[in-house]
């Protein structure tokens, strides 16, 4: 790899051993992948945050390399954690469970991490720029730089984002090139793409026919922000799919040059299957989970809409940032979402928490990402539809017929 006179340094531990292991990481990887050399990067996100996936291997990793002297460079924020960091013990989590995250929260800041505990970085200030390199994990916000802002990462892993936050670099390979953000498949759309849970079942079914491919959408028209971000998430978690198009809608989607000429072409004329692949044969529903990736201030205003004035039966979460859970109540959203019983929480994941501590055994949510990894990693039976269906099991206890 061509190295600059001051990389060469790095790895040679004039910064010190942090960051020399940060640039040893990012150079194998670089060497793997056929880079030719290392780009800077303006912001990172960090993934694997949860003790629950992370352990105690994972968090003494953390504390030595801080031990080394090593701290990030740029701009850099965190993933969710397994537990919200103030509500825990009122959702029934163990002290045992929460002592160790947040140990591993404290790491993280000490090698200048910012604890936001979010996946969805843009909506508190973590927003790079059209063509920025940047060095992200968390698949969803992956998509969404890529596709929606228009940034070049690629899906990095936990430690060699923290490595480019450290390093301030990342290897140049894979879609921080040109030739390799163009789609390889035509997405026709022939049905109507309405809901969030729509744009969720269309992901789910793209995402396992690209895997790994590009998608270029055609037929979708306008898309909302939130619609994309629900889009992205469910093509990363049944596929790989790490950047799309959505013709005249985001900013790569020049037809001419974003779409490869030897191209495949799947026609989608209806979303029948993604739903009845995503759903459980369950009635009685114990939680109902929105947010995932972490809600936005404009869906938070939704549930408070359609939750007004009624009590729920089942426990309902609400997961975003802490920062726009600030926000939220700061609008009088969260006391009125939480006048019905639900919650409005902030830092945390069901997929990454230990719901294996709680007693849920059934789940309804309009995410087609969580309706995908919750019942392989909460153990839960999931039901999947729109946010209307979702609030109405909130309100019985019963999935809608």
């Amino acid at each position: 790899m061509d190295l600059s006179a001051e990389e060469r340094a790095m790895l040679a531990g004039d910064l010190g051993p942090g960051v020399a292991k940060a640039l040893e990481i990012i150079v194998a990887l670089g060497r793997v992948y056929g880079a030719r050399g290392l780009v800077p990067v303006t912001s990172v996100q960090v993934a694997g945050v949860s003790y629950r996936n992370l352990g105690e291997a994972g968090l003494q990793f953390l504390t030595d390399w801080a031990d080394q002297g090593a701290r990030a460079q740029v701009p850099a924020t965190l993933n969710p954690a397994g537990i919200d960091a103030l509500a825990w013990r009122e959702l029934g989590f163990s002290e045992e469970f929460a002592g160790r995250q947040m140990a591993v929260v404290q790491a993280y800041e000490a090698l200048g991490i910012a604890a936001t505990c979010t996946c969805t970085p843009y909506l508190v200030g973590n927003v790079p720029s059209f063509g920025d390199h940047i060095a992200w994990s968390e698949s969803s916000a992956v998509s969404y730089a890529n596709s929606v802002l228009g940034a070049r990462t690629n899906r990095e892993g936990g430690p060699s984002a923290l490595a480019a936050a450290i390093a301030g670099r990342t290897a140049a390979y894979g879609f921080h090139l040109d030739q390799n953000r163009r789609a390889a498949l035509r997405v026709v759309i022939r049905c109507p793409v309405r809901t969030l849970s729509d744009f969720g079942a269309l992901g789910h079914l793209v995402g396992k026919h690209a895997r790994d491919k590009v998608p270029f959408f055609e037929g979708l028209g306008e898309c909302s922000p939130t619609q994309l971000k629900a889009l992205g998430a469910a093509m990363a978690a049944s596929g790989a799919v790490a950047l799309y198009h959505v013709d005249g809608v985001t900013p790569e989607a020049d037809r001419s040059h974003a779409l490869l000429p030897e191209h495949e072409t799947l026609v989608v004329p209806d979303l029948q299957s993604a739903y009845a692949a995503l759903n459980a044969e369950a009635t009685e529903i114990d939680l109902v989970w929105f947010g995932c990736p972490h809600a936005g201030l404009d869906e938070i205003a939704q549930l408070a809409r359609l939750l007004e004035g009624r009590r729920v039966a089942a426990a309902t979460w609400v997961t975003t940032a802490r920062a726009i859970r600030e926000r939220a109540i700061g609008e009088g959203l969260v006391a009125s979402i939480e006048s019905s019983g639900a919650r409005v929480l902030a830092d945390m994941c069901l997929v990454v928490a230990p719901m294996q501590e709680l007693a849920f055994r059934t789940l309804a949510t309009p995410s087609a990402k969580g309706a995908t990894y919750v019942p392989s990693h909460a153990g839960l039976a999931v039901r999947f539809g729109t946010i209307e269906q979702c609030v109405e099991a909130a309100i019985t206890g019963i999935w809608p017929a």
